[in-house]
């Protein structure tokens, strides 16, 4: 199907299935991790509503209605309106629906048994608000499921606002009333002479703007170096499932 817009495909903030470059890090590979945790998510969901906040132009969302009959509605929230308006004429589905609204703004009082929100906290300005407002909507027995990359993220990324590790991003869910229950570890290999030399199309930052970024914040050059001695040239996420406690 076909559809109109004026969505910025190249952007690294907005995956649009029908139009990814099959090449590097930043095309269909990364289509195919964040359909991996949508697959993942899909394992994990009880019967009921499910509250997709921060889907993008709705493709996950629509792949957890088709392939989850036990979800009774499920409901797709976006800051950005062109992204709604285009998961609109994109899916139709009598148990789907888009909403254009900010994340950290969102409320719903009759709640959700499921609440997924896939690499949203790292853009947000104060995560920890966040995880307490989703998991206020979140039904006694429900599930709950995020992630985010778990090695750093700023330093290519503008939009992101906060670099997590496994420990950071699970001290995020204390005190929530939650059991995590499962989880899903992804490893991204990307060429760092690719970045450098302007093949991924999709980097946010080219290589003037990420020395200057450097020159800003060098405990993020330093956070870079040390996962690159870690791990290599490669980018990890963690995906984590929790159930609210009853």
């Amino acid at each position: 199907m076909s559809v109109e817009s004026n969505l910025d495909a190249a952007s690294l903030e907005r995956i649009i299935p029908e139009e990814l470059d099959s090449s590097g890090a930043t095309g269909k590979a990364t289509l195919e991790l964040h359909m991996e945790r949508y697959q993942f998510a899909r394992t994990q969901l009880g019967a009921g509503s499910l509250l997709d906040i921060a889907c993008g132009v709705g493709y996950g969302t629509a792949f957890l209605a088709e392939h989850s009959p036990e979800i009774t509605s499920a409901t797709g929230v976006d800051l950005s309106a062109s992204a709604i308006d285009y998961a609109r004429q994109r899916y139709k589905d009598s148990r789907l629906r888009f909403l254009q609204a900010d994340a950290m703004e969102f409320h719903d009082d009759e709640g959700f048994e499921n609440i997924v929100s896939l690499e949203t906290i790292e853009h947000l300005p104060n995560p920890a608000i966040f995880i307490r407002r989703i998991t206020a909507m979140l039904r006694k027995g429900g599930v709950l499921i995020g992630s985010v990359p778990v090695t750093p993220s700023m330093d290519g990324n503008p939009h992101h606002l906060t670099d997590f590790t496994e420990s950071s991003f699970r001290v995020l869910f204390d005190g929530c009333g939650l059991e995590p229950t499962a989880l899903l570890r992804q490893i991204q290999p990307f060429s760092a002479g690719d970045i450098l030399t302007g093949k991924e199309k999709r980097v946010s930052r080219d290589h003037p703007g990420l020395l200057a970024f450097y020159r800003r914040h060098p405990s993020k050059l330093l956070l870079r170096l040390e996962a690159t001695l870690r791990f290599g040239f490669q980018n990890r996420y963690l995906t984590i499932a929790w159930k609210k406690r009853v």
